[in-house]
């Protein structure tokens, strides 16, 4: 389980590095190391991967939560919750790519997945 939780911050990291690199090249590196007083307008890409990672910090608290729920609650089912946090993980990681590559559908199943993976972790510890 640990594996799945810190991979799960691993795949946060990757877009939040990832939203600021996209956006690097549109405001230049003197903007991006200075105070960001007056930024120029994010590009669509840059856009699409700050909603991606708006989502991210939506999911990221409760699959936490569950995955450190599973690791204390005495009877919790591991087994259970470590599958979940994979396919959490591994759908979170393809949700991203799947927002900057705009296929819509694609998206939205995907995210559906990732939410059958905090179903089952939540059912690991009831």
């Amino acid at each position: 389980m640990e594996f799945w939780l810190l991979a799960g911050l691993g795949v946060y990291l990757l877009q939040v590095y990832a939203a600021a690199a996209i956006y690097l090249p549109t405001e230049g590196m003197a903007t991006h190391l200075g105070g960001r007083d007056s930024l120029p307008e994010k590009g669509i890409m840059a856009g699409r991967a700050d909603k991606a990672l708006a989502n991210m910090k939506e999911n990221l608290p409760v699959f936490l939560t569950l995955g450190l729920l599973a690791m204390v609650v005495e009877g919790a089912d591991s087994a259970l919750a470590a599958q979940g946090a994979m396919i959490w993980v591994l759908a979170r990681a393809a949700y991203f790519f799947a927002y900057l590559a705009t296929i819509p559908y694609l998206r939205s199943i995907i995210w559906g997945i990732s939410l059958v993976g905090l179903v089952m972790m939540l059912f690991s510890v009831l």
